[in-house]
């Protein structure tokens, strides 16, 4: 890639081309560019190097709509888009090693679960690098999903992202907070 200002630029564009993606095209994603996803998921770091996490992609189409079902709330009107993605990857928790549940314990925070944000959030940019959209959703049936999936009782699934072409290549505006209201210098 290039000098180390180009590897600047490269991360900048793909923090900034990074969306949540609600409108799939019907194309397949070819393996190697999941293969690559996962990877980035796989070597993400971890506290303790932990690695609480297992991913389970679902590209079985007939499989893939019941997880879909599992994610949309047509109620609330929620995920209705879910079934356009071709693929859907679960990101289970797993047990994490002693130092990290002891850490968890110690400093009063849930570390395995901000490895699986860190995680997740690497493999959506390595999905942009690779020229596809995701959505990263918190909200489904996880006990629908866990039986699906064959995925134990004792475990939990924490997140599930969407995969694909998106329809639309234009990048929206980010509406985010102003830098002033979440930057502060040497105090808060």
């Amino acid at each position: 890639m290039g000098t180390a200002s180009n590897k600047s630029e490269v991360f900048q564009w793909l923090v900034n081309n990074r969306q949540s993606v609600r409108a799939y095209k019907p194309d397949m994603v070819e393996k190697d560019k999941i293969d690559r996803i996962v990877e980035a998921g796989r070597i993400a770091p971890s506290a303790c190097n932990a690695q609480p996490w297992k991913f389970i992609v679902v590209d079985d189409p007939e499989l893939k709509n019941k997880i879909a079902d599992a994610t949309s709330n047509r109620v609330i009107g929620i995920n209705h888009f879910t079934k356009q993605a071709p693929v859907h990857i679960v990101v289970v928790l797993e047990s994490a090693n002693f130092n990290s549940n002891f850490g968890s314990l110690m400093k009063d925070k849930n570390l395995p679960l901000i490895d699986i944000g860190i995680t997740t959030a690497q493999m959506c940019l390595q999905a942009t690098a690779e020229g596809l959209g995701t959505c990263i959703l918190g909200w489904f049936n996880e006990r629908t999903i866990k039986k699906l999936l064959d995925i134990p009782k004792s475990k939990r699934v924490i997140l599930v992202i969407t995969l694909g072409y998106a329809a639309n290549d234009e990048l929206r505006e980010k509406k985010r907070k102003t830098t002033d209201e979440v930057v502060s210098i040497n105090k808060y």
